[in-house]
């Protein structure tokens, strides 16, 4: 009853989420200078989330049956603006990348919270602290 709680998914999911989106971010400011990078970042969480082809995964009920244990597939967008090309052709803006590195934190750190918060209700209702 207590195993796929959809609160507890949605957190791992957005916790999953912001990983790779900081991953993404970490690769862009790697390539800063490399010639012609376009810099790249993930669609939004909430349009990853809702978009879910499958709202119920199948579940693994014997031992032997194949799960999906790999991240999930993320649309990936090309962010470059008009006119915030480097000569280089390079579209990769450090002062944006910091600022986005600076919001996915913050998305992770709110996942864990619902993480943490959905737990201490779960335990309250148990009964236990």
């Amino acid at each position: 009853m207590f195993e796929k709680l959809e609160v507890f998914q949605m957190a791992g999911a957005m916790a999953k989420h912001a990983a790779a989106r900081q991953a993404l971010i970490a690769e862009n400011v790697a390539q800063a200078d490399t010639p012609g990078y376009k810099a790249r970042d993930i669609a939004p969480f909430s349009e990853t989330y809702e978009n879910r082809s499958d709202p119920l995964p199948m579940r693994a009920t014997r031992k032997g049956h194949i799960t999906d244990a790999g991240l999930p597939q993320y649309r990936v967008i090309e962010t470059s603006g008009e006119g915030s090309e480097s000569p280089n052709g390079n579209s990769v803006s450090l002062e944006t990348e910091m600022m986005k590195s600076a919001f996915v934190r913050q998305e992770h750190d709110m996942a864990l919270a619902i993480y943490k918060s959905a737990l201490g209700v779960l335990r309250s209702s148990l009964g236990r602290r």
